[in-house]
């Protein structure tokens, strides 16, 4: 991704990711801030309180993703978004907002940000994420498409998609929670080790380590003992 009125973004999925934080009540901002700052890789540039503030400070320091509150007192914070993309920059952009209306989330997908957090929330809520964000980040820099199951895998989120998108009985807060163990293991984890690792049941542990093979998001290797079946250990793609 290249912004228009600087150089070419690193394409490394890897690098910093530099975060604008966007909130008229300066207390909330530092809260945020200090949430930001506790998850890696992500650091926070730069706080406005406007949304004339906003665009200038993306200006100033070429965010990699924007926390944009909706209630600022110089308009609306959507539309901050076309603002945005007027003056050239391809940041993303996650709301974080007491706004509840249908209408207002609606706008917000068609904007095309890439999450709605509803205040107030804690720290695990925003963490989850911006993992989850900086994942899927990490696919689009790296991906190679060869056929329609690599876009798939692509549009198919990170380690802890949208409650709608899981299969039914299983919850956004647990796919959070053995996806982060799966991506910060050393090596491949069996469904023995991850259970052991989070405290679910080895059956919850396969569940959802099979629902990322399924999605593209873990890759499976088969370890053959001296007798019986072959074990099945994941890796987290990228």
């Amino acid at each position: 991704m290249t912004a228009a009125n600087g150089p070419a973004r690193d394409a490394d999925p890897a690098k910093t990711l530099d975060v604008l934080v966007v909130d008229d009540d300066f207390m909330v901002a530092r809260v945020h801030r200090a949430f930001v700052e506790r998850v890696r890789p992500f650091r926070v540039v730069g706080v406005a309180s406007t949304g004339a503030e906003a665009v200038a400070a993306a200006d100033e320091h070429r965010p990699d993703l924007v926390l944009l509150d909706l209630y600022l007192p110089d308009g609306f914070g959507l539309d901050v978004i076309p603002r945005l993309r007027a003056a050239g920059h391809d940041c993303d952009v996650m709301v974080i907002s007491a706004a509840r209306e249908a209408d207002t989330v609606r706008g917000a997908v068609r904007h095309g940000v890439v999450d709605y957090l509803l205040k107030p929330f804690e720290f695990e809520d925003l963490r989850s994420r911006l993992e989850r964000y900086a994942a899927q980040r990490g696919r689009l820099l790296t991906t190679v498409v060869r056929s329609q199951a690599d876009v798939d895998r692509v549009l198919s989120g990170g380690s802890g998609p949208a409650a709608g998108g899981l299969p039914k009985g299983m919850s956004v807060e647990t796919a959070d929670l053995i996806g982060r163990t799966l991506r910060e293991s050393e090596g491949t984890l069996s469904a023995t080790e991850c259970a052991t690792l989070t405290g679910v049941s080895r059956v919850s542990a396969r569940r959802y380590l099979e629902y990322f093979h399924t999605t593209g998001t873990a890759e499976v290797a088969l370890r053959y003992g001296v007798a019986g079946r072959p074990e099945r250990r994941y890796r987290w793609r990228g």
